[in-house]
């Protein structure tokens, strides 16, 4: 009987420790900027930072290549462009019905150059289910994904005016503003292989009131 009894516990404790093993969360160990550090010259792996969920419908990533470039993340790159919705699955396939959120603060920049802002790695923070980003202009960028889109959430420093600059990339994509639903509704199409008439519709909801807004080409 003691044997039995000593037999119990130590099964006991063996399932103790297969059940952590278990609900350990291993996915906080990823580092998806691993394969990052590459160019067109020279692969070290044509990867981007994707954010999203296993088999979701879309990514999202830092932009820090031009719009429509392959290498849409370079490591030592030291600026962002914007945060893509993306569908890239390879550098030299490119990506197809793409758009962009950027956030902003003081003066209002539309072009992809001059609204690119300089960051730090120390300050991101770049897994499968999380990314964030601190700009040294002190707006922060939190993203996290879910089965057909994204939560994104901007913190902009105090005392500034705040925007967010939405790039549909191409004349190609269309977008109605509805100020009274706190609302972005629209489409892209801008790809090179995808049949014609395809588009990505969306439907952006903030959760402020918008004190402007406005469109250009």
């Amino acid at each position: 009987m003691k044997l039995k009894a000593k037999f119990c516990l130590l099964a006991a404790v063996f399932a103790a420790d297969s059940l952590q093993a278990q609900t350990q969360n291993l996915v906080k160990y990823v580092n998806t900027r691993q394969g990052t550090n590459t160019k067109y010259e020279f692969s070290y792996g044509n990867t981007y930072p994707a954010t999203a969920l296993p088999f979701g419908m879309n990514t999202w990533t830092p932009q820090t290549g031009k719009n429509g470039d392959g290498w849409k993340y370079q490591y030592f790159v030291h600026t962002i462009r914007g945060f893509q919705q993306s569908h890239q699955c390879s550098s030299w396939v490119n990506d197809y019905a793409v758009f962009s959120l950027m956030p902003e603060s003081g003066t209002l920049n539309v072009d992809e150059n001059a609204r690119a802002a300089s960051f730090k790695h120390e300050n991101e923070i770049a897994q499968p289910s999380y990314y964030k980003v601190k700009f040294d202009n002190q707006i922060t960028t939190e993203i996290s994904p879910t089965e057909r889109g994204a939560h994104l959430r901007f913190s902009f420093p105090k005392g500034k005016a705040s925007y967010i600059v939405l790039d549909g990339y191409t004349k190609m994509s269309q977008v109605k503003i509805i100020p009274q639903e706190r609302k972005i509704t629209g489409y892209v199409n801008n790809a090179r292989w995808v049949p014609a008439g395809f588009k990505n519709y969306f439907e952006i909801v903030f959760d402020k009131p918008f004190a402007d807004y406005g469109t250009w080409e």
